[in-house]
């Protein structure tokens, strides 16, 4: 250092105990490997292009996540189908990439389903969820053969009307809800099954001039860790599925066992780290194909359709969010604090989850506890509570991956504009799929009414100080 070199900025001296290559309280090993590309593509490249913060998507991932999900279930029953779910992640260029491989899509809500349409998906390969259908999305997704499942009485007296008004029979779908044993039931959605709300509910449709059962369908919930769930689950939907055939007059031509596949993320609360505490989608498939071979057994006639809706375990780890250090501190706790340039408006998920983190490039130094900050002022803007990583600098970039699933469907314009989506494709090519927001695009709904049109003639003039 030369004498006209400045000085470094003074930090308090502090001790921190090392405890290098041992297991931290955490249970995981220290991993200082950096994450400089995406399918051979320099993440720093495409910062330079595309800015900072910047989500990049995996097309090869994508596909090769969806047809491994797909064929794990084939393996065991062979008339599979997927339906996207939307929800996940409804980014247009994403949707149509699993529509390319065949993925059907599920929608929950009006735009979901006009979206889809818009995508080119066909009404007789759209899954309509939700406990939300207003009439007219109703009536246009009736007359163009989607598959409707309905959610509660009100909506099954709402379609009968019309299917009625129309003088046409509606075939429909039951959700139905349980108690699988091994997950948390998800109550409010369907049709309850022990109560016998959904024998009701089959038996008004059995009843009805204008209506017709042919699906059931059930979802037990989201990161779902047993998959024991997953057999009891279709041993249920198969049980029930002979009690309404029964009758000699209903058939039901598919099984819909919903999402919650989880995926390689680190959930918040599980400390075992996630190629410990994730099964593998095969174990999954194992006990969905046993129990429906077993719950299929001896009926005659072509065998339902098996529908899944898996949307975290097809993107989550097909995208990743990119940050960049834009301040240090030093915590009063003795914590080194580090603040990004992206926070949990785009990373919402961070809030349950411990998402992965890697720098881009690696660095030297001692790693040490650390605080991820958002640039939001806000208390709650942590996009990881503690993490260890060596001793960073502004402009330095991190990773945060997976975060494909509900980031970019929860995401928020909350102080900070939300910034770009690209695509890698397997050619090794890059483009934009999102464009990032201006401050013209934000503004661009609003309107001012006429008496607020006028700018102040002039402000005030500012309080001088004065002496005490």
């Amino acid at each position: 250092m030369n004498a006209s070199d400045p000085l470094p900025p003074w930090e308090p001296p502090m001790i921190q105990p090392l405890h290098h290559g041992t297991i931290n309280k955490f249970g995981h090993r220290r991993n200082d490997a950096s994450h400089a590309e995406i399918d051979g593509i320099p993440i720093d490249d495409l910062v330079t292009l595309y800015g900072s913060p910047l989500f990049i998507t995996s097309e090869q991932r994508l596909r090769h996540n969806v047809r491994t999900l797909r064929h794990a279930l084939e393996t065991h029953y062979p008339h599979v189908v997927h339906g996207w779910s939307y929800k996940t992640n409804i980014t247009s260029a994403i949707c149509r990439i699993l529509h390319q491989e065949g993925s059907w899509a599920e929608v929950v809500s009006r735009s979901e389903y006009e979206k889809a349409r818009l995508l080119g998906v066909p009404g007789n390969r759209i899954l309509f969820n939700g406990p939300y259908k207003p009439r007219p999305i109703l009536e246009r997704a009736i007359a163009e053969e989607a598959h409707i499942h309905i959610d509660h009485l009100d909506e099954l007296t709402q379609i009968e009307a019309i299917a009625r008004q129309h003088d046409r029979v509606v075939p429909v779908t039951l959700r139905l809800n349980f108690n699988t044993g091994f997950t948390e039931p998800w109550s409010r959605f369907g049709f309850n099954l022990e109560n016998g709300q959904a024998h009701e509910a089959a038996v008004r449709i059995r009843c009805s001039p204008h209506l017709t059962l042919t699906g059931l369908h059930s979802h037990l919930g989201t990161f779902i860790l047993d998959p024991r769930a997953y057999g009891r689950q279709v041993t249920l939907m198969t049980d029930f599925m002979r009690e309404v055939e029964q009758d000699g007059s209903t058939r039901i031509h598919y099984l819909d066992i919903g999402g919650g596949f989880p995926s390689r993320n680190a959930l918040q609360g599980v400390y075992a780290p996630p190629e410990q505490a994730v099964p593998e989608i095969k174990e999954y498939a194992r006990e969905v194909g046993t129990a429906l071979n077993e719950g299929l057994s001896g009926r005659p006639g072509p065998q339902p359709l098996l529908i899944f809706e898996s949307g975290r375990a097809v993107v989550d780890d097909a995208q990743s969010l990119v940050a960049t250090v834009v301040g240090t501190k030093r915590l009063v706790d003795g914590r080194r604090g580090v603040i990004l340039d992206a926070g949990i408006n785009l990373m919402l998920t961070g809030l349950w989850y411990h998402h992965p983190v890697r720098l881009v490039r690696p660095k030297e130094g001692i790693p040490e506890e650390t605080v991820l900050f958002g640039p939001l002022c806000m208390n709650i803007d942590v996009m990881r509570h503690l993490v260890s990583l060596p001793p960073l600098a502004v402009g330095d970039r991190l990773v945060f991956t997976p975060v494909g699933a509900y980031n970019n469907t929860q995401w928020l314009q909350f102080i900070e504009l939300r910034p770009p989506i690209i695509l890698v494709s397997p050619h090794g090519t890059h483009e934009l799929i999102r464009q990032g927001e201006t401050l013209s695009s934000l503004c661009e709904p609003e309107r001012m009414p006429p008496h607020l049109n006028r700018n102040p003639g002039q402000w005030p003039p500012l309080p001088q100080p004065t002496k005490a």
